[in-house]
């Protein structure tokens, strides 16, 4: 191991210090297999990249037992279908999940209301039901789609006061 010239060492030992590596001629490219060469690809159903989305997951746990769930509605497909809608909206901002995207992603499907509206709530069983179960990455683009951008970029507040008004305003039900 080398050691700095001032550390005392036995006389008859060969001590290295340190040196630099050699010099690499050229520039770095991305050229190993994995590597994504230029942008990231966008397309349908290739998502929305962003930094650690996986804490969304731990972001959504915070949430347990205080969601409105109707008779046959899960917790785990709510908490599901909410963190899919926080990583896109985390990664339209370029940064890792907080706390108000995975509430955001409740709030437009209107799980936090303390009374939904009828016809809300009559839509949540085909979106959500056993989300959480199927490992089907196209269920959970599906209701992460539903949440359009333009909702998306709004602060939290004022997407809280939109569902209000109006809950249709913060959902495309066509994806």
């Amino acid at each position: 191991m080398a050691a700095p010239r001032y550390v005392p060492t036995s006389p008859t030992q060969t001590v290295r210090s340190y040196t630099s590596p050699p010099r690499r001629e050229g520039s770095w490219t991305a050229d190993r297999p994995g590597e994504v060469p230029g942008l990231q690809p966008e397309g349908e159903r290739l998502g929305t990249p962003g930094p650690d989305q996986g804490y969304a997951l731990k972001l959504a746990r915070r949430f347990e037992g205080r969601l409105t769930l109707l008779d046959g509605e899960h917790e785990a497909d709510a908490l599901a279908g909410a963190t899919a809608i926080a990583t896109k909206r985390s990664g339209l901002f370029g940064r890792a999940p907080v706390l108000f995207d995975v509430q955001v992603g409740l709030i437009v499907w209107g799980f936090l209301d303390d009374r939904v509206d009828p016809e809300l709530a009559g839509i949540r069983p085909g979106w959500f039901d056993e989300v959480h179960l199927r490992h089907n990455y196209s269920d959970l683009r599906r209701v992460a789609d539903s949440a359009p951008e333009d909702v998306l970029r709004l602060p939290h507040a004022q997407i809280e006061e939109r569902h209000r008004a109006d809950w249709r305003s913060c959902l495309d039900l066509d994806v």
